[in-house]
């Protein structure tokens, strides 16, 4: 092997420190973290409300029902079917956006930041073996999608509450997602190759 040229020897610490970089990543990783220890904070107030309302607590009922946004000629005197639905969605959706960070915390620091060195753990998650920046472009993209129609579901239960116009742009966002989406997908299928497609 030959020895490096001298101007490669001058232009390699300036390339370790450029590769290096990569680590400032890590505060923006953490700083996800404890946006995650919020949503998992924000669950169990939610539900700790949930299971008061349903054993007949007003001012619990009356906290969810501003959480959700519901409205009602009638305050409601207990938790019916509508506000349960829509308590409920709000639960999964936010689980959907605490899976939507794990994806983007443990897919974008082992593709982006360093190997986390799981091979052999248990539970390392079935798509972490074959992730990189397409894979994760498309799961992403997908996840959002799954949290938009969470988000259009609960609007289209408590629709008496918006207006015609707002259930319009909901739903038209909703469909700019999908197509989004679906071309990705077909981008990174296009990109990717025959041979890439098999491997994966």
């Amino acid at each position: 092997m030959s020895t490096p040229t001298p101007p490669t020897r001058l232009m390699r610490p300036l390339s370790n420190l450029i590769f290096a970089s990569r680590w400032l990543q890590v505060p923006l990783y953490l700083g996800l973290i404890l946006a995650q220890a919020v949503y998992v904070f924000q669950f169990w107030t939610e539900l700790v409300h949930l299971i008061e309302a349903a054993f007949g607590n007003t001012e619990a009922l009356n906290i969810l029902v501003k959480s959700i946004g519901y409205q009602s000629a009638l305050a409601p005197a207990k938790l019916n079917e509508t506000i349960l639905m829509l308590v409920v969605l709000g639960l999964i959706d936010v689980v959907m956006i605490s899976n939507l960070l794990i994806m983007v915390i443990v897919g974008g620091y082992e593709t982006f930041v360093s190997r986390m060195g799981l091979e052999d753990h248990p539970d390392q998650p079935e798509w972490l073996s074959h992730v990189n920046a397409s894979v994760l472009k498309v799961k992403l993209a997908t996840a959002i999608i799954g949290i938009s129609s969470i988000h259009l579901l609960k609007t289209f239960i408590n629709a008496e509450n918006y207006t015609e116009k707002t259930l319009m742009w909901q739903t038209m966002i909703h469909f700019t997602f999908l197509l989004s989406a679906l071309a990705i997908a077909y981008t990174d299928k296009l990109l990717s190759g025959p041979s890439n497609s098999k491997a994966h």
